[in-house]
This record gives C-alpha cells, sequence and structure tokens, in this order.
C-alpha cells in the first residue's frame, strides 16, 4: 500500500482531529496518508440528537465508505460509535485520551454557579440537558445543533448565555480561551468515550494502525461503553461515565439521570488493572447496580 486512505467527517473538528491521527500513523510507520471527506447523515440532519436517528448517526457513512473500499481507514469520536461490534470492521486502535471534561463557555467570564438564574444555556446532548437541570434548575436549556463555531457563535446578547461543549475538541480546535469554566470530571460525567478517537479498520487489516493503540486509554473507555452497552442505551442517553487506570486499579463511575434532573442514580467500581477482564468486570459491575436501582426506567433499557 503506498498511501492510507484515511475516511472522515468534514467538520472543522473532525479534518482537525483526522489530521493529527494522520500525522500520528506517518510518524510511527512512515506510511504516506491522504484524507477521504465523507458526509454522513447527522452531517445532513438538523432535528434534536434525541430524535434524528440514533445509533450510527455520525459513522454509518462513514461504515459504508469503508466497506465500499472507498478509504483504508476511518476516524471516529469514539463517543459516537454504537456499541454493538461490527461483523465486517474493528476497531484497532484507541490513542492517548485528550481531556474528556466538559467546558461552559459563557458571556462575561461567568461560571456554572455564576450564571444568573434564567440565563439560557444550549447544548444538543441530553446527558448534558439533564445534568443542567439537575445543577441549575433555575436555568433555561436549550436544545441547540452545529458545530464549534455555530455553537459558540450564539453566545451573545439576546440568544444563549452560555453553551456547553466537549473540551477535548476544543483543545484540539486550539480554542480553550473560551473556556469560561472546565467541569470537574468526577461531578459531572461526560458521555461514554468522550476525548477518545476510535481507528477503525476492515477486519484483517489492524496491523494498518495499531501503533496507535493507547492500553490505558482502550481499558478506560471499555468500562465506560460495556456500561452503555449492558444499559441498551444509546450514545445520546442521559449517561455519564469516568474511567482512570491509577495505581494498578481500573476505577469507574458511572451515572444515569432523568431528563428533568431531578433523579440522578450512580455505581462506582474497580478492578486490578492490566487484568484483561477489568473493564469488563467494572463495567457489568456498575450497569448490573445502576438497573437494579431503576436506570430502565430512565433509559429505556430491559431491566
Amino acid at each position: 500500500m503506498t498511501t492510507l486512505r484515511i475516511g472522515t467527517r468534514g467538520s472543522a473538528l473532525a479534518l482537525t482531529q483526522t489530521g493529527m491521527v494522520a500525522a500520528d500513523l506517518a510518524d510511527a510507520t512512515g506510511v504516506s496518508t491522504e484524507l477521504v471527506t465523507i458526509t454522513t447523515d447527522g452531517d445532513r440532519s438538523n432535528e434534536p440528537l434525541s430524535r434524528a436517528g440514533g445509533a450510527g448517526l455520525f459513522t454509518g457513512a462513514l461504515r459504508d465508505a469503508l466497506l465500499a473500499d472507498e478509504c483504508d481507514v476511518i476516524v471516529h469520536s469514539l463517543k459516537d460509535l454504537p456499541t454493538a461490534p461490527h461483523d465486517r470492521l474493528i476497531v484497532a486502535a484507541i490513542p492517548s485520551r485528550e481531556d474528556p471534561r466538559d467546558a461552559l463557555c459563557a458571556r462575561d467570564g461567568l461560571t456554572l454557579e455564576t450564571l444568573p438564574a434564567g440565563a439560557r444555556v444550549g447544548t444538543g446532548s441530553p446527558r448534558r440537558m439533564a445534568q443542567l437541570r439537575a445543577r441549575r434548575p433555575d436555568l433555561e436549556v436549550v436544545d441547540i445543533r452545529g458545530n464549534v463555531e455555530t455553537r459558540l457563535g450564539r453566545v451573545a446578547p439576546g440568544d444563549l448565555g452560555a453553551v456547553v461543549l466537549a473540551g477535548a475538541g476544543l483543545r484540539r480546535l486550539g480554542r480553550t480561551e473560551v473556556v469560561t469554566d472546565w467541569l470537574d470530571a468526577d461531578a459531572w460525567p461526560t458521555a461514554p468515550g468522550q476525548g477518545a478517537l476510535a481507528i477503525e479498520v476492515r477486519r484483517g487489516d489492524e496491523d494498518l494502525v495499531r501503533a496507535l493503540d493507547h492500553a490505558e486509554t482502550r481499558a478506560a473507555v471499555e468500562a465506560e461503553r460495556h456500561v452503555l452497552a449492558l444499559l441498551e442505551a444509546g450514545c445520546s442517553a442521559p449517561v455519564g461515565a469516568r474511567a482512570v487506570v491509577d495505581a494498578g486499579l481500573l476505577l469507574l463511575s458511572a451515572s444515569v439521570y432523568s431528563l428533568d434532573g431531578t433523579v440522578v442514580l450512580t455505581s462506582s467500581h474497580a478492578a486490578s488493572w492490566p487484568d484483561a477482564d477489568a473493564p469488563h468486570d467494572v463495567g457489568a459491575a456498575a450497569a448490573r447496580e445502576l438497573l437494579d436501582a431503576g436506570a430502565a426506567d430512565l433509559t429505556g433499557a430491559r431491566p
């Protein structure tokens, strides 16, 4: 193979993070790369995420292009990737994770605690909506769509007082100057896999990208995503999770929210790492505890 064709969405963020992957692959393997831009259903739709099509909204067209040999590798934001395994494709590498925290970008340098009552805060994530309602029920939560710059542009007099965005995207785009409040990941768990990238290939082609796999990141995000899978909740469900590897342990905390923010269920578990079963074990334990506590009523999962 003379040139590795890497499929990506066409947004500024997707092109930036795929360009980073391409550069890292070139450094690690010496291979030449080119980007192949693909438009997904999520890029075409202006529907709220909760109604826009569920699993595969931002990934289906990329996968179709890979299966059709229009590219050799595809790059996803891992939080957008369905949790069910694909029979012909595999996530062969998960690079080291960027900052997984959410970030508040507000007018006048305000934080989540100092936003005035009644302030309008925008997000397209049901999980963030629930968290905002749980933490600040006096705010008005506004459902928005659009790329990073479009969302930031709505923070203006007469429109929104703030938006909540993924900090990883802002870091990759070099836009952290707009952040007025970094939301602590322990108190404000983010989407399973947030901040991580997934590099997917056709089964049998794993060696093309395996050099970029980061074992600790993979363990953490697999634990988070295993909770999501066992809850049978989609990537837009009001589920937050945080897993880290620390001092020989894989530590996981997962939370499920009611959409109105009035109910929050949380479960935390740990397992020895690098035990290969640790992500499965902690994810399964947390999911069972959450389901026993009534999470099915909040996510639509079967108990």
